[in-house]
């Protein structure tokens, strides 16, 4: 099997073979069908996220190991199962959940397997879908797609997952009141497609690329603001009457933060998503005087992936731009996501 792999952070993908390996146990071999390119990947493949101040997580010290085959957002066809596999059907269509833990802990049992502290997520902390096959270690990671198109489900393992957490942690105020999207990149445009799934009131998206925010305005923005304006913050608080209040941000930098914070409304929240990196200041009197809150929203649990999977066979699939390319571009794929040059998603296909 071909399998693209990061050897060495920030040194070009390798492509690699190795023998197909065998399931066994409880799990079950996939033969890649189609994915997704996240924007996370490139901070995997720098292996750093940035602190802000000079400083920097890296992410070897944080139990990534290399050679790393990348891929998070995967479908793939059921080709061989474990004796332990149950319940799974040998050419069966189906959408894995990359963010698996333990399985044993509380945090996992709970059903919040995407905060473990042993995580196993594919692509990340086991090989992912940059391959012409994955291996799941459990049956409960995986969904049947039916006949839904595979390039245009694989990225709801990461896209649509971590947008539908977000959505929800902004709470029921947004049935009446509009999300702030800060970013039109692919996560964006995710978030507001599902947004508007899920019955919320619309969102105003905030992204300082103009093809981008055409691209939101396309995809039935209520309004868009530029990110770089003086007086951005001032924008987002006369079109939301007084202030948001819930704000996505899905570029997580110090700017992006900074204007999520500078533009809700007493009580309002602020929610990050992004890894772009940076950091904030923030007077700590302010947190109880305008009873504000920050939070961080780490992807999606199992649970949730049922919950979308539920909500887009009732209402179809998110209408999100995307473009597919052949797995053997997916360093050039990268290269454009980094600069800046994607609209919505990538999805890598094999044939």
């Amino acid at each position: 099997m071909r399998m693209f792999q990061v050897c060495q952070c920030g040194a070009p993908l390798q492509l690699n073979e190795k023998p197909t390996p065998t399931p066994t146990g409880s799990e079950i071999l996939l033969k890649t069908v189609a994915a997704g390119v996240c924007h996370s990947d490139l901070h995997i493949w720098d292996g750093y996220y940035d602190l802000g101040a000079g400083k920097k997580l890296d992410l070897l010290g944080r139990g990534i190991k290399l050679p790393l085959t990348m891929g998070h957002e995967n479908v793939g066809d059921v080709v061989a199962v474990g004796p332990d596999a149950k319940g799974v059907k040998i050419g069966a269509r189906v959408l894995a959940h990359p963010w698996m833990g333990c399985g044993e802990c509380s945090v996992c049992k709970r059903g919040d397997e995407q905060l473990c502290k042993t995580p196993r997520n594919l692509g990340v902390f086991s090989d992912g879908g940059y391959a012409d096959y994955i291996m799941v270690p459990h049956p409960r990671y995986l969904f049947d797609i039916g006949d839904m198109a595979p390039e245009k489900v694989a990225p709801l393992a990461c896209s649509g997952i971590t947008t539908f957490s977000a959505i929800k942690k902004a709470g029921s105020i947004i049935k009446d009141e509009p999300l702030v999207i800060i970013g039109a990149g692919g996560l964006g445009l995710m978030c507001l497609a599902l947004n508007k799934m899920m019955g919320n009131k619309g969102a105003i998206v905030v992204d300082i690329d103009p093809v981008k925010r055409d691209a939101a305005m396309k995809a039935g923005a209520i309004a868009v603001v530029d990110g770089k304006a003086p007086d951005a913050a001032q924008q987002i608080i006369k079109l939301t009457n007084g202030g948001a209040w819930a704000v996505n941000d899905y570029v997580g930098s110090s700017t992006t933060v900074q204007l999520g914070v500078d533009c809700i409304t007493k009580g309002g929240k602020v929610i990050v998503v992004g890894l772009f990196g940076g950091d904030i200041t923030v007077s700590t009197p302010f947190f109880p005087l305008r009873a504000m809150a920050i939070q961080g929203s780490y992807v999606g649990s199992l649970p949730e992936m049922k919950e979308l999977l539920d909500l887009v066979r009732a209402k179809g699939l998110p209408p999100i731009p995307m473009t597919t390319r052949p797995l053997d571009q997916v360093a050039s794929a990268l290269d454009d996501l980094r600069a800046g040059k994607v609209i919505g998603r990538v999805v890598l296909t094999m044939a």
